[in-house]
């Protein structure tokens, strides 16, 4: 006589599984083949500065100089590419105003060619800052820089990928911007040392609305860099891209401070975290406290990636997550806490929501925005 289980809840055996197999291999397991889009971006700390920097590119002020770097740069697919060839490293710091940005890049060869604002700058080696305050993935900013000091800089109401579009017109009011050389420019018969970049970008620019929105304790925008560099020949004094064999030049190395996962820098949610905190510049380490809800919104993005795959191929959204290959009616732990996702879509449309023990409610469209909703389920 076989002795019958006994019935738990579906959210009691998920929390089994994780005493049985750990958190780590059952929170894995649902990311599968799409691992370089969950690794944990990277973060840093911005401190007060009660003086500002100068802006001018010379970035061995005080201020600078009790300032962490970040890591330096890797390959914008992570680990699964080369280490760069050269080194790259950022600072940031701020006031009641601006943020402030040191950019320190290596370069044994420094030249560039534009010199007229809003020209394509990544077609020189350059130095990119993306920035989304809201940490909604729409209404973000663009900044490029060549060695000239040359600035590109766009808005995005939302990714290409959704069918967004530069605002190349639009300019960042009152941008700061600086280059010094550490050596000579376009000038192939010597070795330089690099070129430093100080930007100082005001919170009144990266504002949608009328009221300024300054920074407090704590709060988190999603931000990232990127660096552009071409591999180039010497040929008749002068540097020139190198080409393959139908003339075309070679892809560039693009090079990033918290990987992508993908050679896209207009993928908002792989961004790196930057925290603010009022402690001045000097003070002793300060440990990035990312909510609840940057855990949560990983499932909201496995949905959605999941979700243009399956209309590549059906030419339509499905309309369950069990056609998405979801199970446990949609119930998954975050963090050893039982959250719920639900799907609801039409052919061309669809809103995925997560909610879990607070019971706030967020939400994922077809267009990638990230939002809490007023309404709980």
């Amino acid at each position: 006589m076989n002795t019958p289980l006994p019935k738990f809840p579906v959210s009691l055996l998920l929390l089994i599984v994780l005493l049985l197999y750990g958190e780590s291999k059952a929170q894995s397991l649902p990311f599968e083949g799409l691992e370089p889009l969950f690794t944990k971006p990277k973060s840093y700390v911005a401190f007060f500065a009660d003086k500002a920097p100068v802006i001018d590119g010379d970035i061995n002020d005080d201020v600078w100089q009790v300032t962490s770097w970040t890591e330096e740069f890797i390959d914008i697919e992570g680990d699964a590419q080369p280490k760069p060839a050269f080194d790259t490293r950022v600072k940031m710091v701020w006031n009641n105003t601006h943020l402030f940005i040191a950019a320190e890049i290596k370069e044994p060869h420094v030249w560039a060619t534009l010199k007229q604002r809003d020209e394509i700058i990544f077609h020189d080696n350059d130095f990119e800052v993306f920035i989304n305050p809201e940490n909604s993935t729409h209404q973000y900013y663009e900044i490029e820089v060549n060695a000239f000091n040359t600035i590109f800089d766009l808005f995005m109401g939302k990714p290409y990928r959704n069918g967004g579009g530069a605002m190349i017109p639009w300019n960042l009011d009152k941008l700061q911007s600086a280059v010094q050389v550490q050596g000579t420019m376009n000038n192939p018969s010597d070795t330089d040392t690099g070129w430093t970049v100080e930007m100082a970008i005001p919170f009144r620019s990266l504002t949608i609305g009328n009221e300024t929105k300054i920074p407090e304790e704590g709060s988190l925008w999603r931000i990232n860099f990127s660096r552009v560099e071409w591999d180039t020949d010497i040929r008749q004094g002068k540097y020139i891209k190198r080409k393959d064999s139908k003339g075309r030049s070679l892809p560039e190395h693009n090079w990033v401070w918290s990987p992508q996962g993908v050679i896209n820098m207009h993928y908002p949610e792989r961004w790196g975290y930057l925290q603010f905190t009022r402690q001045k510049v000097g003070s002793k380490a300060v440990a990035v406290s990312l909510p609840y809800t940057e855990m949560q919104r990983n499932y909201l993005w496995l949905v959605y990636y999941r979700q243009k795959a399956y209309y590549e191929e059906h030419k339509q959204y499905a309309t369950s997550l069990a056609m998405l290959g979801f199970s446990n009616a949609g119930q998954v732990v975050v963090e050893k806490q039982v959250n719920q996702l639900r799907l609801e879509a039409t052919r061309h449309q669809f809103m995925a929501t997560i909610q879990g023990p607070d019971r706030a409610l967020w939400s994922i469209n077809q267009e990638g925005l990230i939002q809490k909703l007023n309404n709980t389920l």
